[in-house]
C-alpha cells in the first residue's frame, strides 16, 4: 500500500512538472481559431482594413460621401463657410426663420429654459450661475451688443469660453428662435410683439442657413 501511495505521488509530480513547463513553453501550439467572425467584423468597418473589400474602388472600406450630404451630427452650415469660426459666421450666415410673434415667443420660452440661469432673464449676465460664476457680459453694453445672428447662432451651438456647447440640447430651428430673441435683449427689450409681422428679421447678411442644418 506504501509503495502503490509512493508511485502515485512520483506520477502526480511528474505530470504537474510537465504541465508547468508546457504552460510556460513559447512554443506551444495556438490551436484552432473558432468563430472567427467574432474577432474580425462581419460588416465592413471603416477603420479597420482586414482584407480587399471586392465590392468599393481600391478594394476599401473606406468610401467618399455621396456630393451633397452631411454627416449624421455635423452642421451642414459649416460646410459653406469660410472658416468654422463664430467671426465668419457673423458675417456670412443670416437668421433664415421670419421674425414673428410667434418665433420670438418660443425663442424667450428656450431662451429661459436653456440660457437664463447663467445670462439672465434680462440678458445682464446675473443668473443664478452668473451671479456665482462673475464675468457673464450683458447683452446689450458693449462688443456683445453688436454681435450679429450667426455669431450668435455659432457660439449656441459649439460654445466659447467658459460656455459649453448646446448643439446636442436645442436643434437649428431652436437655436435659431433662441438667437432672434437674444437679438432683442441686445436691444434691452423683452418684449416678444412684432409690430409688422410682414417686415421679417433684416438682420445678417450674405448667405442664408436652412433650419434643418
Amino acid at each position: 500500500m506504501k509503495n502503490f501511495m509512493n508511485i502515485g505521488l512520483k506520477a502526480s509530480a511528474v505530470l504537474f512538472s510537465s504541465a508547468v513547463l508546457f504552460a510556460c513553453s513559447n512554443e506551444q501550439d495556438p490551436g484552432l481559431e473558432y468563430a472567427p467572425d467574432m474577432y474580425h467584423s462581419v460588416p465592413l468597418d471603416p477603420y479597420s482594413q482586414i482584407k480587399d473589400n471586392k465590392y468599393n474602388p481600391g478594394g476599401l472600406n473606406m468610401r467618399q460621401p455621396a456630393p451633397g450630404t452631411v454627416a449624421r451630427g455635423k452642421q451642414g452650415y459649416n460646410l459653406y463657410l469660410s472658416e468654422d469660426n463664430a467671426e465668419a459666421a457673423g458675417v456670412e450666415l443670416k437668421n433664415p426663420l421670419e421674425r414673428t410673434s410667434a418665433n420670438l415667443g418660443e425663442g424667450k420660452v428656450l431662451y429661459t429654459r436653456y440660457c437664463s440661469p447663467c445670462h439672465g432673464e434680462q440678458g445682464d449676465g446675473q443668473g443664478l450661475v452668473g451671479q456665482k460664476f462673475k464675468g457673464i457680459p450683458a447683452y446689450n453694453a458693449g462688443r456683445v451688443a453688436e454681435l450679429p445672428a450667426g455669431h450668435i447662432y455659432h457660439v449656441i451651438t459649439n460654445g466659447r469660453g467658459r460656455m459649453m456647447p448646446h448643439g446636442s440640447q436645442v436643434d437649428p430651428t431652436e437655436r435659431w428662435k433662441i438667437v432672434m430673441y437674444v437679438q432683442q435683449l441686445q436691444k434691452g427689450e423683452t418684449s416678444t410683439t412684432v409690430q409688422d409681422e410682414a417686415a421679417g428679421d433684416t438682420t445678417g447678411t450674405a448667405q442664408t442657413a436652412t433650419p434643418n442644418n
